[in-house]
């Protein structure tokens, strides 16, 4: 490496958490997490698979659909 070479810092590792309507059987569920300025959501079972990002407005308009449903 020369002077000049950076190493970008390592992402930080978001906190995951499973609702408290999920059961604790390991059923379906889904975790989420807050990462810089996101809000994520992934497959509990596949933990190490994708996820989905939402922006606020748009996390706030699926959970208040949810309430509603």
């Amino acid at each position: 490496m020369s002077g000049n070479d950076t190493i970008a810092p390592a992402a930080p590792e978001p906190a995951w958490f499973k609702s408290s309507y999920s059961g604790a059987e390991g059923g379906q569920c889904v975790e989420v997490a807050a990462l810089s300025g996101a809000v994520r959501v992934r497959d509990s079972k596949h933990a190490a698979g994708p996820s989905l990002a939402f922006d606020g407005h748009q996390w706030a308009s699926f959970v208040a659909y949810a309430k509603d449903a």
